[in-house]
């Protein structure tokens, strides 16, 4: 009976402290809420603050949600790789379009005795900012001169030939960038880009069946079995809207999107000085009479003809190593045929000993299959592919695999 007593008036004490603490809680928490009890009333206050809590979740996704979406906008307004070929001719104040079957030259002045800035080839674009006599003065790409007007195409002419050679140009936004053989991570390294230069787009909308068949085609020539099995294919296939296919001299070769800015445009001309190989630090020329310079002028002749795949002949179409190798011959240096056995041939120069002349060799996974000319002032001169023929370059648009030198 004791004990029965002992527990009840345990219970009563412990009812009674948590009545008050219910009481005193709600009073200090929201005062008193007319209609309720104490308790009710902080069952009342612990629903609201519930409420409101699920309501700031919910506010905090729908934030990220949009703001996720404001980033793809971004991205696409950045990467414009849905510029139509239609606007390349409208992109210029006064459209102008070189009309030339090999180079045109840039000069500083309204003079042929005028010293030469840069060089235009065929179905180059420029603005033109004014005329003096026969000579127009154009801007393109970072060349600012003068050139003989007859050599350019105006009006309704010039945005026509525009429309018909525009090609869709990527963009490095970054200062190098990482290329692959295949369009997903787990793919092979196969190169590495520049800031400085201006790639044309292989394949902007790749789909499965396309790179199914492209894989078949290419399997044990880009990429081996052993790489194409590394791959996660389900993954690759899932993930290509992501993927731009690049056109690099005669090779293929894939990136993320999201690291290039896109454009419809034609070609520029390039930046160019015959003074380049005749002074400045290792150019490796003692005078303009020097073999160096010799080697540049003779070479700079074809700038602008045609590439032909496996042909050596300077003026109807030569491959890359076919360039070189013809270049050389004209001085009485024999050097072998093929881009391989012309690195194999050459003597190994550092990037900081190179001099005008020396060869620049590239390719992929370290096989070489490319081969330029250096002309000085951090450029090189090539047999590129059939879109470009025998063009300028930034030396160091790819990552060099080796730079050889054949005079010592």
């Amino acid at each position: 009976m004791f004990r029965k007593n002992t527990i009840k008036c345990f219970a009563f004490l412990f009812l009674s402290l948590c009545m008050a603490f219910s009481f005193k809680t709600d009073a200090c928490e929201s005062a008193a809420i007319t209609g309720e009890t104490s308790l009710a009333g902080m069952t009342v206050y612990l629903d609201r603050f519930y409420s409101a809590s699920v309501k700031k979740k919910t506010d905090d996704r729908k934030e990220q949600v949009k703001a996720k979406k404001n980033n793809r906008k971004k991205v696409k307004k950045k990467s414009n790789i849905y510029d139509t070929l239609a606007n390349a001719g409208f992109k210029y104040e006064n459209l102008g379009v070189a009309n030339v079957s090999g180079a045109l030259n840039v000069h500083r002045e309204a003079s042929e005795s005028s010293a030469v800035v840069g060089k235009m080839t065929k179905d180059n674009g420029c603005d033109i900012k004014g005329t003096k006599g026969k000579w127009s003065h154009i801007v393109s790409g970072k060349v600012n001169g003068y050139v003989l007007s007859k050599y350019l195409l105006t009006g309704d002419k010039a945005k026509s030939r525009a429309k018909s050679v525009a090609r869709l140009r990527a963009i490095v936004n970054t200062k190098t960038l990482n290329v692959r053989t295949l369009p997903s991570i787990d793919s092979k390294i196969c190169d590495t880009l520049s800031q400085e230069e201006e790639y044309t787009v292989g394949n902007s909308d790749i789909k499965k069946e396309w790179l199914q068949k492209y894989i078949k085609k290419n399997l044990n020539k880009t990429f081996g079995k052993k790489q194409l099995k590394s791959v996660n294919k389900k993954a690759m296939y899932q993930d290509l809207n992501n993927w731009i296919m690049l056109s690099i001299d005669e090779q293929d070769v894939f990136i993320n999107k999201d690291f290039l800015e896109f454009n419809y445009d034609l070609s520029k001309a390039v930046t160019y000085s015959s003074s380049d190989t005749s002074s400045g630090q290792n150019n490796g020329s003692s005078g303009k009479g020097s073999i160096y310079s010799k080697l540049v002028a003779y070479a700079m002749k074809f700038l602008g003809n045609k590439y032909v795949w496996g042909g050596t002949s300077l003026t109807n179409g030569t491959d890359c190593s076919g360039f070189t190798m013809r270049i050389y011959e004209h001085f009485g240096y024999k050097i072998p045929r093929v881009s391989r056995s012309q690195a194999a041939f050459t003597k190994t120069v550092k990037a900081s000993d190179v001099k005008v002349g020396d060869l620049f060799f590239y390719g992929n996974n370290g096989y070489i299959s490319h081969v330029a000319m250096y002309i000085g002032n951090g450029q090189i001169i090539h047999a590129s592919n059939h879109r470009d023929g025998i063009k300028i370059s930034n030396a160091y648009y790819r990552k060099p695999i080796k730079i050889g030198r054949v005079i010592n």
